[in-house]
């Protein structure tokens, strides 16, 4: 019964809907953020068409197309460019 817990546990800390809710937007000083066009270079090579960016909790989200047509919203670490959650725009 322990071994299962354990097994369980592991499995849960490695699925990806654990890591998408164990992210979270970084405290990075304004000063070290990427510029919006930086940001939209980058979302554009990974296949998304940025309309918009705006700042939402420390992250910078960017409002965009899929490579389906579909809007999304990506969020990027600000430091980094790393996208830290996608998430289907309601």
């Amino acid at each position: 019964m322990k071994t299962t817990l354990i097994v369980a546990g592991i499995i849960a800390a490695l699925s990806p809907a654990a890591a998408l809710a164990s992210d979270e937007c970084p405290n990075v000083p304004r000063d070290q953020w990427m510029s919006d066009a930086a940001i939209t270079e980058k979302a554009k090579g990974m296949g998304y068409d940025v309309r918009s960016i705006k700042v939402d909790d420390g992250c910078l989200e960017a409002y965009a197309m899929d490579k389906d047509g579909k809007r999304v919203e990506v969020y990027f670490h600000p430091g980094t460019g790393d996208v830290l959650r996608v998430k289907a725009d309601d």
